[in-house]
């Protein structure tokens, strides 16, 4: 059966009845499979991965805004991420008997259908786009919920579907199609947020880095800490090995040491068996050797 996984990212990330709720929605929808969520409460988000076939995919996410639209308003949320809308981004993507073009069929279908539930309008990215300009995520968000207003007052930035003002409480969505990312994180002991930006330029690619990473610095501030905030969106060609190591001689050269680093919501198993040959240096190694791995051949 055709398999296709979304990774919905929700601007809420602190209140446990709110999460819940959005959890509950997908939940609810026969034929959809939770596999995993995650909130950040210094990021302020809520991170949810869930497969099914695409017209129960859609109808769950068609319920998480149910629930968000009214429960999240953006007049008063503050984070350390930035964000657009209550539901922030909904990337599909394929998994099985699928192709990237079933998912950019998807992500327009859903995307109408949210524009005129909820009168909000919504923007296309990565491989949905409609418009070369709006591919990057970071593109579209820029300015956030608070210059959304008169973003969309330009030409060049009326939404694909809906009107051309924000949802007075929930903004704007981009939904889109795209491969499989990696959400990682290295978070280092310091509170220098300037270090953490510093070492963000110099890995990411828009500012002369590693061609597929996308990097921020952000301050936790309830932990005392800064992190580097990653999105890799192509694991293969740069592994999550090369960017830690790179992190970790940036922070060196500011007298900073790595704490930890994570990995947010769900990742390739070929993504930790590269890492584990790299850096356990192991001669030969094949991805069948992986039990489970085996167990599933």
């Amino acid at each position: 059966m055709p398999l296709v996984e979304c990774v919905p990212n929700v601007s809420d990330g602190r209140r446990a009845d709110v999460v819940a709720a959005l959890v509950d929605a997908v939940r609810g929808v026969p034929g959809v499979r939770l596999l995993d969520y995650s909130s950040d409460p210094s990021h302020n988000r809520s991170v949810l991965t869930m497969v099914g076939e695409p017209a129960p995919l859609q109808a769950a996410i068609l319920a998480l805004f149910d629930v968000a639209v009214t429960r999240i308003d953006l007049r008063h949320h503050s984070g350390e991420h930035p964000r657009l809308g209550a539901v922030d981004v909904v990337p599909f993507i394929p998994i099985a008997d699928v192709t990237m073009a079933d998912c950019v069929a998807l992500a327009r279908d859903t995307a109408s259908a949210v524009a005129q539930r909820f009168g909000m309008p919504v923007f296309l990215y990565e491989d949905a786009a409609t418009d070369p300009a709006r591919r990057n995520l970071e593109d579209i968000r820029r300015g956030e919920f608070e210059g959304l207003a008169d973003k969309l007052a330009q030409s060049a930035w009326r939404p694909d579907f809906g009107p051309a003002h924000p949802h007075p409480s929930a903004g704007a969505s981009v939904i889109g199609a795209r491969m499989p990312l990696i959400a990682y994180n290295v978070n280092l002991a310091t509170d220098r947020l300037d270090v953490a930006k510093k070492i963000a330029t110099a890995v990411r690619h828009s500012s002369g880095g590693f061609r597929y990473v996308k990097a921020m610095g952000i301050a936790l501030e309830d932990r005392g800490l800064v992190q580097v905030s990653m999105n890799l969106t192509n694991y293969e060609k740069t592994p999550i090995f090369r960017v830690f190591e790179a992190v970790k001689r940036e922070a060196a050269r500011y007298g900073v040491a790595v704490l930890e680093s994570e990995i947010v919501g769900l990742v390739p198993v070929a993504a930790l068996v590269s890492s584990a040959e790299y850096f356990l240096q192991i001669g030969g190694f094949k991805p069948d050797q992986v039990l489970e791995t085996r167990l599933r051949l």
